[in-house]
């Protein structure tokens, strides 16, 4: 069923109401509180900006930062990450150092017109991992609407992210979570053929659900990382010190089994002694790692092999690097990828990056406006994959045609 989004809602629903949106402030700081990677809040000002335009009086924001355990933590604070959203946006910006509470809700009705109120990090209360009703409800009286925009963290069943759409309506969709739904959603149900998905990344566990939902789906399926290793394994080839998971080995010769010529694996790797040994690093047929080298990068016949698939696709999903692609020279295999769906882009296809680290890689190549569609949600991207249902989207109102 379809969710409901901002688009729908009536200007009468939205005129002179304080909005209460969830959006995905987690953003990386560096050790002097300065954001690092303002991604996901340029992502969210779409959606605050049409709220604003149609009349809301006030945006109200809830984020979490970090881990802090149920607790106040300086470390984790949103208050720098207030500062930087004002010299982002034109919008006035005014920060809360607490997130319910008669003085949070006085704020809301308080603030000037036009006004975003980015509130203290949810994540601050003990309440807000474990999904606590009265905590959502103390949420709720925040606004007078609620809006999720906040994809990266849908997968989870939080007070801020699932509870509270229970107790607030209406409860709809953000601008950038319809666009995260829609791209990632068509790519499922109709994509254009033929349909290429690439996985990468250290651990096959971590992906054994998303390759178990997308065999059926794609056309060709192209593994790379470290997780190929664990593959290797289960082919019987010499692995060396790679990163192998033993107790997934089983695993991987049934997916061999039953993805037959769908499964496309690295032909060859790059190797080193070790991580730091980037002057020894060489390609090697899959076949030619020895036992004191380890395969940290596809290598040059795969990364042409990749490249030719990508290439007479219609539409491709990519999650995982490739290789250690933060360090040269083994982030070849992983810039292979995202220059191959750059043109793979031009040429009509379309191109998800399924966040996390691929999108972090296509980022940092610049890359990432050659994308069709680049998710902000690793985790949640990759539990969509797998087709699960995702709580943060499941909990809001459903659209009536």
């Amino acid at each position: 069923m379809a969710k409901e989004t901002i688009r729908d809602l009536t200007d009468a629903q939205l005129r002179g109401r304080r909005a209460l949106v969830r959006v995905d402030f987690n953003v990386p700081m560096d050790d002097h509180g300065a954001v690092t990677d303002d991604t996901r809040m340029r992502a969210a000002l779409p959606t605050l900006d049409a709220l604003l335009a149609r009349g809301t009086r006030v945006a109200v924001l809830l984020s979490h930062l970090g881990r802090p355990k149920g607790k106040p933590d300086a470390r984790f604070s949103l208050a720098p990450v207030a500062r930087h959203l004002a010299t982002i946006t034109a919008r006035a910006v005014r920060f809360m150092p607490c997130t319910v509470g008669a003085a949070a809700v006085q704020a809301t009705t308080a603030a000037a017109a036009g006004t975003i109120l980015l509130m203290e990090n949810t994540r601050f209360l003990p309440g807000e991992e474990t999904n606590d009703d009265a905590l959502a409800r103390e949420m709720a009286k925040l606004g007078d609407l609620y809006v999720n925009d906040a994809f990266g963290s849908a997968h989870r069943a939080h007070a801020s992210t699932e509870g509270v759409a229970h107790h607030l309506h209406p409860a709809v969709a953000g601008l950038l979570m319809e666009k995260e739904l829609r791209f990632l959603g068509d790519a499922l149900a109709q994509p254009q053929r033929p349909f290429v998905a690439i996985l990468g990344g250290a651990k096959i566990s971590g992906k054994i659900d998303v390759i178990d939902a997308l065999l059926p789906k794609v056309d060709r399926l192209l593994v790379g990382g470290a997780m190929a290793c664990t593959f290797f394994r289960a082919m019987g080839l010499e692995t060396g010190t790679s990163l192998v998971e033993p107790d997934r080995v089983d695993m991987a010769k049934a997916l061999l089994a039953r993805a037959g010529a769908k499964l496309a694996l690295p032909e060859d790797a790059v190797v080193a002694p070790s991580l730091d040994a980037t002057s020894a690093a060489h390609p090697v047929a899959r076949d030619g790692i020895t036992a004191g080298d380890a395969m940290f990068d596809i290598g040059p016949r795969s990364r042409d092999l990749f490249d030719h698939e990508i290439a007479g696709a219609k539409t491709v999903v990519w999650n995982g690097p490739m290789g250690v692609f933060e360090k040269p020279p083994f982030d070849r295999g992983t810039r292979a990828v995202a220059e191959a769906m750059a043109r793979a882009t031009s040429a009509g296809a379309t191109t998800i990056v399924g966040g996390g680290d691929s999108a972090a890689a296509v980022d940092a190549m610049h890359l990432a406006d050659r994308m069709t569609h680049v998710s902000t949600g690793g985790g949640a991207s990759l539990e969509f994959l797998e087709g699960k249902v995702l709580p943060g989207v499941a909990a809001l109102d459903d659209r009536s045609t």
